[in-house]
């Protein structure tokens, strides 16, 4: 665009549609920078950035230094300490054709002629998709590490840098160095992160860079320790007593010092052999292991770079060339279900098989009912297939206008696909159900549940030994838990007898559980241990409360319409009757044992605070419950009584502006024995 020829936009129209774009850039940067969690694609970002710079240009009177055109995105995030980057990590110039690369050669040509300088070189780089950081080493060993930030103030995040395998603790030669590099995640690994969290319902990460990132910024260096974080070395930033003559050079230096460097390095002489690097990194984006978002075209004499300088925001001696999102139409065959581990009913698409940025694919997710409505997909249709960060295939639109009228609409299963129990879509859900309990695909999850603490309180039965005892065909369902045999347990391990014996005790221990251990253990949806309890307490037994019918249900305090629904929809099942048979059967009490008490605290609410001396805070918990009260964790206007221990702090001011009676320990005990 041309301000001397434009006619199309005034003044007036260039500087709303400036704003425009700035607000939409900063929502949509923080969004990607500092919450890790991006609404749009990279590529749709970057159509925005190009339509603003362009504008900037063409409009300079507009040109503010609070626009992203002309800073670095990314804010410092609260409860990391910040670090001043003693020489700034700058963003890069990004550029979206080969034109706009041999324009960035053309002006390093003209500035290499007013200085004197007869030969260019290049280094041509994987521009890796990930999150920049700085590592700081003092005598050789690694002292500090910070995030880019908005390029001048970081986050300090060296304990988490020292959880990253790749990162040496000490290089060979004891000098100050500080590298910069770009902390990422394998694609292999991000997409088993994405499979392990959408088995256990965790929202998925967007991409391996978000991941990367989130993973870097945990305030917790033990989550951060949990992830498969990698790096690569790119640069030094500062270094003293040595010196360089080209950035090449100080990377194979980087490499002899234990660094984990950027692998592709491509040295070129010239633009034609640019030109070539980037067509050879497009042709190999797809067998690298790890994601790249463009490739880099950077001057390797660094002299000359000192010469040509920076902006605000960019060296002016590199550029990033971005490749364009590949798209492929093909058919959309057939609509699948899967069941996963925790019951989630999720739509496949099967497709005619298409070869997609280096990869066929055959299938991709559809998420779920709400996104096939939204998208209008029909079976049959042709869609576009586009692969979201280089790693997920998705489909991103329909070719509605190549339909033939023989294309099919599709319906969520009503029944469970594995099982044939009924599947449900709760409100304000996304995902459709199963709720059998003995549903073959949900079975290890149930399992994982049942044995644990709060429910059966199985010791000893833990992840890896109930997925041995499935593999060997030892149990095909919870109840088979109480057939187990001394000799099945004891072939899972070496030498194992006195730990089969040690969980045949557990598993008889777990038959003498109160009532409310057993329908915690169900895992009826949203029935927790609370619920449970107040559910043993009225019913008394599993055979009056498998009766209950919804209005009853819903009278009880803190039992809603959706909880009430939830239990009576699961009593009325056969999977749930049949189970409890076989429990039964094997000895599992099904009865409450908590011993008759008072009702004195029915009614009352209390909210307990502060340090206590006497009691726990699940023993007063219990105690008040025991009562006939309830415990809350949040202070009201429906509560009855604050019991405030030693450095009460918010709870306490809360409870003091809104009038509630306040009592110590020993006031809460007279409360109890009297």
């Amino acid at each position: 665009m041309n301000k001397e020829i434009n006619n199309k936009m005034s003044e007036k129209e260039a500087k709303k549609r400036i704003e425009e774009l700035r607000k939409k850039t900063e929502y949509y940067a923080q969004k990607y920078y500092d919450d890790d969690n991006p609404e749009i694609s990279d590529f749709e970002y970057d159509m925005l950035m190009v339509e603003l710079r362009n504008l900037e240009k063409d409009f300079p009177e507009f040109i503010s230094k609070d626009s992203l055109t002309q800073k670095v995105g990314g804010h410092v995030k609260e409860g990391f300490t910040k670090v001043t980057h003693e020489v700034p990590l700058q963003s890069l110039q990004d550029v979206f054709s080969i034109e706009e690369v041999k324009e960035f050669d053309e002006r390093m040509k003209k500035q290499a002629k007013e200085n004197g300088i007869e030969e260019i070189k290049y280094v041509v780089e994987t521009k890796i998709d990930g999150l920049s950081a700085a590592l700081e080493y003092k005598e050789g060993k690694f002292i500090r590490g910070a995030t880019r930030g908005n390029g001048l103030i970081g986050e300090d995040v060296t304990e988490n840098l020292k959880t990253v395998k790749t990162i040496p603790m000490e290089i060979k030669d004891k000098i100050n160095i500080t590298v910069r590099g770009e902390v990422f995640i394998s694609k292999k690994d991000f997409e088993e992160m994405n499979q392990e969290r959408e088995e256990n319902e965790e929202e998925l990460f967007a991409n391996a860079r978000n991941a990367a990132a989130g993973s870097l910024r945990q305030l917790n260096s033990k989550v951060t320790a949990e992830r498969p974080l990698d790096i690569y070395i790119f640069n030094v930033q500062k270094i003293e007593g040595k010196e360089f003559n080209s950035h090449f050079e100080e990377l194979e230096y980087l490499r002899e010092q234990g660094f984990n460097v950027n692998p592709v390095l491509i040295p070129c002489k010239d633009i034609k052999e640019v030109e070539e690097a980037i067509k050879k990194i497009g042709e190999m984006r797809e067998s690298l292991t790890y994601g790249i978002d463009g490739a880099v075209v950077k001057i390797d004499d660094l002299k000359f770079r000192e010469i040509l300088g920076t902006t605000a925001k960019v060296p002016r001696w590199a550029v990033a060339y971005k490749y364009p999102p590949e798209k492929k139409e093909t058919k959309l065959k057939d609509i699948i279900c899967q069941v996963g581990r925790t019951g989630v009913i999720t739509p496949m698409a099967i497709l005619e098989p298409v070869q997609v940025a280096g990869s066929t694919i055959s299938k991709t997710t559809l998420h779920n009912e709400d996104f096939i409505k939204e998208k209008e997909l029909k079976i049959g249709d042709t869609v576009v297939i586009q692969k979201a960060g280089d790693v997920i295939p998705e489909i991103v639109e329909v070719k509605k206008e190549k339909r033939t009228g023989e294309e099919k609409d599709f319906e969520m299963p009503k029944i469970c696909p594995v099982c044939g129990a009924p599947a449900i879509r709760e409100e304000g859900e996304a995902a459709i159900r199963c709720t059998g309990i003995e549903c073959p695909a949900k079975l290890f999850r149930n399992l994982v549940h049942f044995v644990s603490r709060e429910a059966m309180n199985i010791d000893g039965l833990g992840e890896n030994i109930l997925q041995q005892l499935l593999d060997k065909k030892l149990i095909e369902n919870i109840a088979d838990i109480y057939t187990l045999k001394l000799e099945d347990i004891a072939s899972l391990k070496k030498n194992g007898k006195k730990f089969a014996q040690n969980l045949i005790d557990a598993i008889e221990r777990s038959k003498e559980n109160d009532l409310y251990h057993l329908i915690t253990a169900l895992g009826i949806r949203h029935v927790g241990s609370k619920a449970a309890k107040m559910l043993a307490k009225k019913y008394k037994t599993m055979e009056e409360l498998s009766k209950a019918n919804f209005k009853e249900l819903q009278s009880m305090n803190d039992i809603g319409e959706v909880m009430a629904n939830s239990i009576v929809e699961f009593f009325s099942q056969e999977q749930t009757k049949d189970l409890l048979d076989k429990l039964k059967q094997a000895g599992v009490n099904m009865n409450s044992l908590e011993e008759n008490t008072d009702e004195k605290l029915e009614g009352k609410t209390f909210v307990i605070t502060g340090s206590l001396e006497k009691f726990t805070r699940k023993e007063i918990e219990d105690l008040i419950e025991k009562h006939g009260g309830k415990a809350s964790g949040t202070v009201s206007k429906k509560t009855d009584y604050l019991v405030a221990g030693e450095n009460a702090g918010s709870k306490l001011k809360k409870a003091q502006e809104l009038g509630i009676k306040i009592i110590s320990e020993k006031e809460f005990e007279d409360i109890i024995n009297e």
